[in-house]
């Protein structure tokens, strides 16, 4: 495997880390920006909005520049977000600053994907996926966790410049080891390929991504305050059952990738209906600790779990389109990371309390199943359309991986 690829997957964990870290420090930002904790929240839709329009947008735009002068202008502007984000003076300025980093953060995604399999022999493509998969993960295991430390010893700005560190180390790797790549012999016929979203099937995939990804990051955001207002917790224990959720993802991830090629309705709706219980749990008994650091866990199992099935039900429906399946993906999953966050501050600005954003989260899973049932019924109708090996490789090469994206997702055989 090429040190460029581990160089991509050192990004793709600042990438990570930036995401998710927010959810370790909303209270000192709230305090700090004299805003309300919902308020602050939505720095974490901030991010998902630039990542929900970023990714289809610069999965496009980027196709016919050069892939090692476009990672490195991506990385230097996502750096740059993070120093903006670390000065900013205001929640306006911190705010813009989300928007511009996840706006970088999407394109590094998709043209970094195209990169890391332009890079290895085509029997070697899964493995490089799962490097810079495996940087997203280890983002969740260490970086939020250590993120939320900083925030708790140093002030939430030093997680700010820790990952423009990072950022700056990775750009140093990109301009030193990653080698120039030839341009895409041709343009993707982009008006075929928009043919995709006249298909209820991908509608359906994309409603059931944003409703499963959503229903647990609206209590994920808000973990922190949770477990120290309600649950009782000193917040030093924040990062640890931070790390936690990422031990969780890291563990249903590789589950779910193992079994999803050959039960992905199953997988759908097994791990949405855990995280439904799972979720449905935390709301009854978060005012027991033990049980919070426990579900915070298991969260993360279930929601991971479903990840690599996600992204295999939107290469089924939508493999057609090369270019933008993998970048819809990301969409969809953003998208419910824009309303998760969202839909629990309402509910703590409605005087819930925190332990509501989990009820909430609630609601949009069970959603979720119902969508998967309408999907299931579909298909079985009527079967979608499989892609083969080679045409998923294609579709990762033209439009790159979304977070979440897991490897067995490109070699699905069956639904």
């Amino acid at each position: 495997m090429p040190v460029a690829v581990y160089i991509l997957g050192l990004a793709v964990f600042a990438l990570g880390t930036s995401e998710f870290m927010l959810s370790g420090l909303l209270p000192p930002i709230a305090d700090d920006m004299n805003v309300s904790i919902p308020r602050a929240g939505l720095l974490i839709s901030a991010f998902a909005i630039g990542m929900v329009v970023g990714a289809p947008l610069l999965a496009v735009a980027t196709l016919r520049l050069p892939r090692r002068t476009t990672l490195i202008t991506l990385i230097t502007v996502f750096g740059l977000g993070q120093v903006a984000g670390a000065l900013a003076p205001t929640y306006e300025i911190l705010f813009a600053s989300r928007v511009v980093s996840a706006f970088a953060c999407a394109g590094f995604w998709a043209v970094g994907a195209a990169v890391a399999i332009a890079m290895v022999p085509v029997n070697q493509r899964a493995r490089a996926m799962a490097v810079m998969i495996g940087g997203l993960s280890i983002a969740n295991v260490l970086g939020v966790p250590a993120g939320a430390f900083l925030g708790d010893n140093f002030g939430w700005r030093s997680a700010f410049w820790a990952v423009g560190a990072a950022s700056a180390i990775a750009l140093v790797g990109v301009l030193t080891l990653i080698p120039r790549i030839p341009l895409p012999a041709e343009k993707p016929r982009l008006k075929q390929e928009l043919a995709i979203y006249r298909n209820r099937q991908v509608w359906l995939s994309i409603a059931i991504t944003a409703l499963a990804a959503g229903g647990v990051f609206c209590a994920f955001s808000y973990l922190s305050p949770l477990l120290t207002d309600v649950a009782g917790l000193d917040k030093g224990w924040v990062p640890t059952v931070l790390g936690l959720f990422g031990a969780g993802a890291l563990l249903g991830t590789a589950i779910g990738g193992r079994i999803a090629d050959a039960h992905l309705f199953g997988v759908l709706l097994s791990g949405i209906a855990a995280s439904t219980v799972f979720l449905v749990v935390l709301a009854l008994f978060s005012g027991t600790a033990a049980v919070a650091i426990t579900l915070s866990f298991l969260l993360g199992v279930s929601a991971f779990y479903t990840a690599p099935a996600l992204n295999a039900r939107m290469f089924n429906v939508a493999g057609a389109a090369p270019t933008l399946a993998g970048a819809t993906t990301t969409a969809a999953f953003n998208l419910g990371n824009t309303g998760g966050p969202w839909l629990g501050g309402t509910v703590i600005d409605l005087d819930f309390g925190y332990a509501s954003t989990a009820w909430a989260g609630a609601a949009m899973t069970a959603v979720a199943i119902g969508a998967v049932a309408v999907s299931l019924r579909l298909h079985r109708r009527t079967p979608s359309r499989v892609v083969t090996s080679a045409s998923a490789a294609s579709a990762e090469a033209g439009a790159g991986a979304a977070p979440g994206h897991s490897p067995a997702a490109t070699s699905l055989q069956r639904p």
